[in-house]
């Protein structure tokens, strides 16, 4: 499955499923246990957008002092430096924030599944 974000202030974003449900969890528009179903369809409102990108923004914050903190801690113990993924949440989430703040200044919606 995909995600696609649509928006009257922008152009669609399309994620793959793993990468959009991911995003979808961070803004807390999904839970983590629930159900594929669950995210098929949503909207992000003009309001709602200052509180995700917040999140998103934490978020990936968080995995850069994380994969940091790895790396301090293998070279600390002499081991090989631990392998992430090799494209970052950073890297994933760029294009939902920059679309959110699009939107926000503009005033319009993001619908999913619709």
């Amino acid at each position: 499955m995909l995600y696609k974000f649509k928006s009257k202030a922008t152009g669609d974003l399309i994620m793959l499923q793993p990468n959009g449900r991911r995003m979808l969890e961070i803004i807390g528009k999904i839970s983590a246990g629930d159900g594929d179903g669950d995210a098929d369809k949503g909207i992000i409102l003009p309001e709602q957008m200052p509180a995700a990108l917040a999140a998103l923004t934490a978020a990936v914050s968080q995995e850069a002092a994380d994969r940091k903190a790895a790396l301090a801690q293998a070279l600390e113990r002499n081991e090989a430096p631990p392998r992430f993924e090799a494209i970052s949440l950073r890297q994933r989430a760029l294009p939902l924030m920059e679309m959110l703040q699009r939107c926000e200044k503009a005033g319009h919606a993001i619908v999913w599944g619709v």
